[in-house]
């Protein structure tokens, strides 16, 4: 059995087409828009050319007849999709880099914003523009909105209303845009600290982990509003975890002439492992609802692409606090544990036939096998740790296999996890063994292996905790004692620099008194204590608080990635520098005093990851989205460093598809509302347009550059190296 002969969980195309006239109830159009045989036929069908620098911002009307697209060259373009030509070409007056752009719903798709790195939102009405040439698109805005005082990174509208527009920026603001308040904001003779349009102020919003208090700015990335549920507000930025908001809780609009406390969200999202990372530059660059409003992708930037289930009602989803991550990486054996999960997945297994259980179980165990032998090395790990995926996560999340089974596949794709040691695999594995461990806490294999991904991160006094539990339960296992003698050496060894380290670490402090600290220095922090690094490899550098904080600036010029060489900062980079202060200092308070007080009993909870998606790389620029494709939203999109974009399997993270869509970096990803069509766009200046028009389905196809990529794990390994680089500068600056 080949892993790759698998079929996808969305069937077989003949047989949908073939039930459509019996099942009359089954949403045909649904099914198959993005059916897995077509997606892996999916090519560039046609490349739309009508701007002059990198497309940072594309999206459909609501009925996908046409295309709206925002550029560096600050115009606005409409495309029509049946004939795939340009229709409509506005000069928005933007002074820099469009970042957002919409058609504002109910209002016939006459109406677009724009939302741009000058800071200002712009509404442009259609119906103004001469119907005799695209170039005589040099129309006035409709209405000019000032408010925010950074860029503005994301638009949001909602379904059926047409007044109103928001927008998230990096001064930390959602601003609500009411056209029918009037054509500007601020008015004539008022400054931008008199909008009364703020719906959330997160200016001190930011946090470090998930029990330390929110105190800096929350430089906000993107935002979305659910579809199905318009009350519910997503946003991302800054920091690792991604807020979900009611708006009819939150406090009546406001201006920006007082800081106020950040109102607190319906729910926090973040992986666990990635909750306490504590100084670290970690944060995301895009957020978005599923399209059935159950489910939202996280995409980050030096990190993958994960799916958190929203859940509101069931309580099915993992919420954890602080102590939960904490309890995680702890030794504390719990022996009555095997009996509970023993007795709840055989319950689980009663609701199959005893031919359908026979043919699953058949299934994963071929699976399994295949696991085996990617583990001994016949083949590469990345194949036996999705094998081990489609086992877990494609059988209702292991819960038909058994607890056996289970437990096997939960300790092997730890092993393969860590032999792989691509980012962050060695957290997974400690949530494979912990997993493993609550089935059967006297498990040596899931002891040893927690010991070693604890060793990788270097929690030393936790590695050697599970090395001799393992140890104890086979004392006369020689791999075993093997395996605890390596851990004990790599701890010893580990301790021993860090002591060195300390010792060294006068002597430099006195060194950096008499020094000029370069520009690489500030970036980098080269000169800067690095602890943080020392306890946890995997982590990101660190943003040193009480050292100098960078704000970037560009003009339109370097969006495009134009220069040569993109491993330099861009020639007309200008850097502001100043001390960072602690902002909750500025908070004015109902009463007249200063200071903010988060006195709470009750700790802080998130929700965790219910999925990853691995393989691409976002590091480049911050404005990398991730997508649901298809109405169903099966599957999960993601542009890449490496000028590819991916397409993976939602449920079990399986990649179907990479394809090669920009010369640099994709970082837009469109599908059409009911099409089997996806559009992208990037640092290049056009729109990629794909269609499933490949006479032969496979993972990758030809594209832009060429001819069909041989090797995906070449792809995916070098990306994994560009995610694991903390010092080269690979700075796009969106």
């Amino acid at each position: 059995m080949d892993y790759s002969s698998i079929c996808f969980h969305d069937g077989n195309i003949t047989n949908l087409i073939n039930t459509r006239t019996l099942n009359t109830h089954h949403d045909f159009n649904h099914a198959v828009q993005m059916h897995s045989s077509l997606v892996r036929r999916l090519s560039l069908e046609q490349e739309l050319e009508g701007h002059r620098g990198c497309v940072n911002a594309i999206a459909w009307n609501s009925e996908g007849s046409m295309l709206i697209s925002g550029s560096d060259d600050t115009r606005v373009n409409i495309w029509s999709y049946s004939s795939r030509k340009l229709i409509h070409s506005i000069e928005t007056g933007h002074s820099a880099n469009i970042f957002c752009t919409k058609f504002i719903p109910e209002t016939s798709d006459e109406l677009v914003v724009s939302g741009a790195a000058d800071a200002e939102v712009r509404l442009f009405n259609l119906s103004r523009i001469r119907r005799n040439g695209v170039e005589e698109g040099g129309i006035s805005p409709s209405a000019v909105f000032q408010c925010h005082t950074r860029r503005v990174k994301k638009l949001a509208v909602e379904v059926g209303n047409p007044n109103v527009v928001w927008s998230a920026s990096e001064d930390g603001t959602v601003r609500q845009h009411d056209f029918r308040d009037g054509a500007s904001c601020p008015p004539a003779g008022s400054s931008h600290q008199e909008c009364r349009n703020i719906l959330l102020d997160l200016r001190c919003g930011a946090k470090k982990s998930l029990e330390d208090p929110p105190k800096h700015c929350l430089a906000l990335k993107s935002c979305d509003i659910s579809a199905t549920r318009p009350h519910l507000l997503l946003v991302g930025g800054s920091d690792t975890f991604a807020r979900l908001y009611d708006r009819r809780m939150l406090p009546p609009l406001s201006s920006s002439q007082n800081k106020s406390p950040p109102p607190p969200c319906v729910n926090y999202f973040c992986p666990m492992h990635l909750s306490d990372l504590g100084r670290s530059s970690l944060h995301l660059t895009h957020v978005t609802f599923s399209p059935n409003g159950e489910e939202i992708l996280l995409s980050y930037s030096g990190e993958h692409v994960y799916l958190m289930d929203i859940n509101l009602v069931s309580g099915n989803s993992m919420r954890y606090t602080s102590a939960d991550v904490t309890k995680l990486t702890s030794f504390s054996p719990i022996l009555d544990r095997a009996e509970v999960h023993s007795s709840l997945y055989g319950a689980s297994l009663n609701g199959f036939s005893v031919r359908n259980k026979a043919a699953r179980l058949d299934k994963c165990r071929k699976l399994v096998q295949i696991a085996e032998k990617s583990l001994k090395g016949e083949t590469d790990y990345y194949y036996g740790i999705e094998a081990c995926n489609e086992v877990l996560d494609g059988h209702g999340h292991g819960h038909e296999i058994g607890p056996s089974l289970m437990h096997e596949c939960l300790c092997i794709r730890a092993s393969l996890l860590l032999k792989r040691r691509w980012k962050n695999d060695s957290h997974i594995t400690i949530r494979d063994c912990h997993k493993a461990l609550q089935i059967n806490p006297s498990s040596t294999r899931a002891l040893i292996c927690m010991a070693e991904a604890l060793a990788v991160l270097e929690k030393h006094k936790e590695a050697l905790d599970f090395a001799l539990a393992s140890q104890s339960l086979s004392p006369s296992d020689f791999e075993i004692m093997e395996r605890v003698d390596n851990i004990k050496k790599s701890v010893a060894a580990a301790e021993a620099d860090k002591a060195i380290m300390k010792s060294d670490r006068g002597s430099k402090t006195n060194y950096r008194a008499g020094k000029v600290l370069s520009l690489s220095d500030i970036i980098y922090h080269t000169e800067g204590d690095n602890d943080a690094s020392i306890d946890d490899p995997e982590r990101e550098d660190s943003d040193y608080d009480d050292e100098l904080e960078l704000d970037f600036e560009t003009s339109i010029a370097t969006e495009g990635g134009d220069d040569d060489d993109s491993n330099v900062l861009p020639r007309n980079l200008n850097l502001r520098f100043h001390q960072r202060r602690d902002s909750t200092m500025e908070i004015d308070r109902p009463n007249g005093s200063f200071g903010m007080s988060f006195e709470n009993d009750k700790p802080e909870m998130a929700i965790d990851m219910k999925q990853r998606y691995i393989g691409h790389c976002n590091t480049g620029t911050d404005i990398k989205q991730a997508s649901f494709v298809g109405q169903r939203g099966e599957y999960v999109a993601s542009g890449s460093d490496d000028g590819r974009w991916f397409i993976w399997e939602k449920k079990t993270g399986r990649l179907l598809k990479m394809l090669h869509g920009d010369d640099a970096v994709v970082n837009c990803i469109q599908c059409h509302p009911y099409d089997c069509l996806v559009a992208t766009s990037g640092i290049d200046s056009t729109i990629k347009i794909w269609t499933p028009n490949s006479p032969v389905p496979s993972i990758v196809a030809g594209g832009a550059s060429g001819p069909e990529t041989s090797n995906v794990l070449d792809a995916m390994e070098g990306n994994q190296r560009r995610l694991c680089r903390t010092r080269e500068a690979i700075l796009y600056v969106f």
